[in-house]
């Protein structure tokens, strides 16, 4: 007996007469359309936005019912810098399209909260990250960025380093900025590649020249092989048993283990107490 295995592969409704029936459909509100590896993609006004989405959902043939997510664009060179993309579902037919308008920073998209509620957090995102507006949204405020942040993160003249970090201080339980501090030895970078031949000696190299025993670095590498540096026996040897052991000796040694043994909150809140005491406190 021959048993029938159920296929649990998604059945997909190819997108054959989808182009004609969005022409069709829209009329002089589209403005241009693509295919590409199986992806339809409508360029549409931007005012017309909203009757663009009502239609794409409720015409027999696209039935575009679902806002699956709006996404944003920054392309600094156009006059109309910023894309919004819409990306819609078919449910009844298991398939996908994208709708995108142009907007500028002085001229919203329409919003179509309309017809999805939802579209309301999306839109607060795409402000959020690009500063488009989006007239009829009544509550177009921040939602990923953090109280007071100024400027819009995704824009491509968004610079990528600033000079103010934030953290959550376990000594005030909320929260905080304060001056970016960065700890290693070499802050600066001049971005040029050490395989392109820079003219400085980055730190390190200097050790894969020949060294005469003893000379300081550079030396001039030796004619014969290389001798090998005779060891030094230490007097008293160094060593340190415990992270206790400083080096420094029993007053070092001492503060040390005092150190270590705070509780981590009284550390975060001493680490408070410094930046403040050096003018770095947070306002």
């Amino acid at each position: 007996m021959a048993v029938e295995l159920a296929s649990h592969w998604p059945k997909t409704a190819p997108n054959d007469g989808v182009v004609e029936a969005a022409r069709a459909a829209l009329g002089d509100a589209l403005t241009d359309v693509k295919e590409h590896v199986g992806e339809i993609v409508l360029t549409v006004r931007r005012e017309s936005i909203v009757e663009v989405c009502r239609a794409l959902g409720d015409t027999p043939g696209l039935e575009y019912q679902q806002l699956m997510e709006i996404a944003g664009v920054d392309y600094p060179d156009r006059p109309e810098r910023f894309e919004v993309n819409y990306c819609l579902l078919s449910l009844t037919r298991n398939r996908r399209i994208i709708v995108k308008v142009s907007a500028s920073e002085s001229t919203p998209v329409p919003s179509v909260t309309s017809l999805w509620p939802v579209a309301g957090w999306l839109e607060r995102e795409v402000y959020d990250m690009y500063g488009v507006g989006f007239s009829g949204n009544d509550d177009l405020r921040r939602i990923l960025t953090d109280y007071g942040f100024e400027g819009f993160p995704q824009r491509k003249d968004f610079p990528l380093t600033g000079y103010v970090e934030l953290r959550y201080s376990e000594a005030e339980k909320r929260v905080v900025y304060e001056p970016v501090s960065l700890p290693q030895d070499f802050r600066t970078f001049d971005f040029l590649m050490p395989w392109e031949g820079p003219e400085y000696v980055l730190p390190g190299d200097e050790k894969a020249k020949g060294e005469a025993p003893g000379a300081p670095s550079p030396a001039p590498a030796p004619t014969g092989p290389a001798p090998q540096n005779v060891k030094t026996p230490a007097e008293t040897p160094k060593t340190t048993e415990t992270p206790a052991q400083t080096g420094g000796g029993a007053p070092a040694d001492k503060q040390a283990t005092k150190e270590a043994r705070k509780p981590r909150a009284a550390k975060a809140k001493s680490e408070v107490s410094k930046s403040r005491g050096n003018g770095k406190g947070v306002a």
